[in-house]
């Protein structure tokens, strides 16, 4: 019996089958453009997009398309923070533009992605990548914010998420600069990583290819057909994304099917690993 025992205890401790030892963490990740809280009727309804969400039971969301103070579209309102207050949730924003505001003594416009947690978030840097400015009649490619680093404490498991929307023009030149810019911000880290967005490219565009190599496709991890998400009222397009780091196991994937933006939101539950 005393050998018996000895031989329990000097075994190694128990792995799971991804190669990881000790603690799990189930996630449910969402991607959502909102459409700055357009409906597909086009109308303004916000909380329509926080009652999609709440219902979802999404732990981490990235939105893209997010209004603050933009304007009458949006009724000047800063959207996610509304959001991050209604549905209880710590928040980050990451805006593309930051300019004045056309009415007198208000806070600056503002539109880009952002990132809901209900983890703690433990750090945030709006990142930049190369970019073609809507808000310039002559754009050039240039390094513009808009790129969204968190670091979330999920549960004691810390894990980068990050929120992105790419260019829509047909050509991919400014996607592929926008690709490698946010490889070399994302290589910086050490921790598991989840990318989030909207990228304007179907899976099969090249582009796409080095974001591929890197990271996995949650939806493809576990369905052999497309997950259309674009546009709400009849999905055609896959381009909206949650792509994971490899020691990141994908469970399920979805989208939901809604009217409450344009775009319907795609839903993955993943497991985290310590």
């Amino acid at each position: 019996m005393v050998l018996f025992l000895a031989f329990l205890f000097l075994q190694p401790a128990s792995y799971s089958a991804e190669g990881n030892s000790g603690k799990s963490v189930k996630l449910r990740v969402m991607s959502y453009n909102i459409h700055y809280g357009h409906n597909m009727y086009n109308q303004y309804d916000l909380e329509a997009i926080a009652n999609v969400i709440r219902e979802s039971n999404a732990d981490i969301i990235g939105l893209q398309e997010v209004d603050v103070h933009w304007g009458d579209r949006s009724h000047y309102e800063n959207e996610v923070k509304i959001l991050a207050e209604t549905l209880n949730m710590h928040y980050f924003f990451a805006p593309i533009y930051n300019l004045p505001s056309n009415l007198e003594g208000q806070p600056n416009r503002q539109f880009g992605v952002a990132i809901l947690s209900k983890y703690p978030i433990l750090k945030a840097e709006n990142r930049h990548i190369t970019r073609l400015s809507t808000q310039s009649a002559n754009p050039l490619p240039e390094l513009l914010p808009g790129f969204a680093e968190t670091l979330i404490n999920v549960k004691g498991i810390k894990v980068n998420v990050y929120s992105t929307h790419l260019d829509y023009r047909p050509d991919p030149k400014i996607r592929k600069m926008q690709i490698e810019d946010m490889l070399n911000i994302m290589s910086e880290s050490n921790n598991e990583q989840i990318l989030i967005g909207d990228m304007n490219a179907k899976p099969t565009s090249p582009e796409l290819s080095p974001l591929f190599s890197t990271f996995k496709d949650t939806w493809k991890e576990v369905h052999n057909h497309d997950g259309y998400t674009f546009p709400a009222y009849e999905p055609k397009q896959t381009i909206d994304y949650i792509l994971t780091t490899h020691g990141i196991q994908t469970e399920s994937s979805e989208v939901i099917d809604t009217l409450a933006s344009d775009h319907r939101p795609l839903i993955s539950d993943v497991i985290l690993f310590r």
